[in-house]
């Protein structure tokens, strides 16, 4: 089971869901959520192992870290 947080135009987490396991099915599934839902799409973790925090409503997205 994965997190994938939805940004919009400003990298503002607007929501986050539970989603499929990277790698799964061969999908890129960051890219599959955020083209179905016309939305910058990135994965998240409980544990800081993907991407340090845990991306949570109205958090930023800083992609330089």
């Amino acid at each position: 089971m994965a997190h994938y947080a939805f940004l919009d135009s400003n990298n503002i987490v607007t929501e986050v869901i539970v989603g499929k396991n990277e790698g799964e099915e061969g999908i890129d599934w960051e890219q599959y959520y955020g083209n179905f839902r016309g939305q910058t799409c990135k994965r998240t973790s409980y544990n800081g192992n993907i991407r340090k925090n845990y991306a949570g409503i109205g958090y930023t997205y800083d992609a330089s870290r």
